[in-house]
């Protein structure tokens, strides 16, 4: 069963930059093939889909409007590794960041199974 492990959070001032990491274990073959995507869980919250990368070369983005303009999301599939470059960081950017493989269902993007890594925290201060 894959795996990830996100890396890059941290406590960083308003105005701010961070690149969060993600880590998938398993076949390289199959993370190539898998939609990414990039969670975030503010305290007492319920967790919100940030942005989306397409499989393979990576062509296809979307990102939420809390975050658009401001971030970017790419990937390296000789890594198993995606990534989020988030600039202009807010105060309500504060919350636990997760990634996961998804598909397209519904309209929206849902996680291929309840199974998530511990997160990254990323804090912003005003």
């Amino acid at each position: 069963q894959v795996q990830f492990v996100e890396s890059g959070g941290g406590l960083v001032q308003a105005g701010g930059s961070l690149r969060l990491t993600c880590t998938a274990s398993g076949n390289r073959n199959i993370f190539m093939f898998s939609d990414m995507a990039w969670y975030r869980r503010a305290s007492g919250q319920q967790r919100e889909l940030v942005a989306v990368i397409s499989s393979r070369n990576g062509d296809g983005k979307y990102y939420s409007d809390s975050v658009k303009g401001r971030s970017t999301i790419s990937r390296d599939n000789a890594k198993n590794t995606v990534y989020l470059q988030m600039n202009t960081l807010k105060p309500e950017d504060t919350a636990v960041y997760y990634c996961h493989d998804v598909v397209r269902a519904s309209g929206t993007y849902v996680p291929t199974r309840n199974s998530w890594g511990q997160g990254t925290q990323v804090t912003v201060s005003s």
